[in-house]
């Protein structure tokens, strides 16, 4: 029994009406959402959106990859019985780490306190990478959330995925770090194209200049394509939300936050056919993960 209701009126959808849903090709949409610093609100904006997409009757895994840091289960209320330490050091299939989350969400716990998921070896990498290409068909979305910053790891899973969302605020230290990781991700022919959202602004008028500031320099000095999915203005109830372990979308569905994060969902679920083509597939993440630790 599904426990989330649909909570999208006509009016939310009557901007994508007479948009194509993309399919996917090559299985599910797996998209790394990250940050070039931490306090930007970015593994509850994860959590969120995926509650989001499933509203919109989307199959969604949501993947706990702040290795060692996790709290993805905190934010949901849900207590893991197996995380990704038992499945890389114990040799729990993949599958069987899987924790049912609200409405059907599938998570998988990242495990927190754990020294050695925070130093994964190059071979740990490319394991972990082959396994999850064995939940390919239990979902239509697998959600990567990771630490912070420019680590191996937070490169290897934007490596891994076929896009990725940088979580920014309008504060010049989110906007400095933020341009320092991609400029990395450019340098690393990583990804030709990222997706940009900003949480906590002010106003929409911030947003937009947080935003153009980004793309006026990174169109000056890289070569990489920056799009703006969208923005949550500050919101108390977020605050709330949090405290209630609970996603903000479930707390207080009538939320500004809520809008903004459902508004979101339907741009990355109905938007068009990226301008820029990515490589897909294991060879093309092998490649990837060969010039950034050759």
């Amino acid at each position: 029994m599904r426990i989330i209701k649909r909570i999208f009126t006509k009016e939310d959808t009557k901007e994508v009406s007479s948009a194509q849903r993309a399919v996917p090709v090559w299985g599910p949409r797996i998209i790394t959402i990250t940050s070039g610093k931490g306090g930007v609100g970015k593994t509850n904006l994860a959590v969120n959106l995926a509650i989001a997409l499933l509203q919109l009757e989307q199959r969604v895994i949501i993947f706990d990859a702040d290795l060692g840091m996790a709290n993805v289960d905190v934010l949901l209320g849900v207590t893991p019985q197996l995380t990704l330490y038992d499945h890389l050091y114990k040799n729990v299939p993949i599958e069987n780490i899987l924790l049912p989350g609200p409405g059907g969400l599938k998570i998988i716990a990242g495990g927190s306190g754990f020294m050695e998921l925070a130093n994964l070896s190059n071979t740990q990498r490319f394991w972990l990478m082959e396994n999850i290409d064995k939940l390919n068909k239990l979902a239509d979305f697998i959600l990567i959330d990771t630490g912070a910053g420019i680590s191996k790891d937070v490169l290897a899973f934007c490596a891994a995925a076929n896009e990725v969302v940088i979580v920014i605020t309008p504060e010049p230290t989110s906007l400095t770090d933020a341009y320092g990781l991609i400029k990395v991700l450019d340098k690393f022919k990583l990804h030709r194209e990222i997706h940009l959202i900003v949480n906590q602004a002010r106003s929409h008028n911030e947003s937009a200049g947080a935003v153009n500031r980004l793309k006026d320099v990174a169109a000056k000095y890289l070569f990489i394509k920056i799009n703006f999915l969208g923005d949550i203005v500050y919101d108390q109830s977020v605050c709330r939300a949090v405290k209630s372990l609970q996603p903000f979308l479930l707390h207080n569905p009538n939320a500004k936050a809520s809008a903004a994060v459902k508004k979101i969902a339907y741009t990355m679920l109905y938007k068009k056919e990226p301008e820029v083509i990515e490589d897909r597939g294991m060879r093309s993440f092998i490649n990837k993960m060969t010039r950034l630790f050759r």
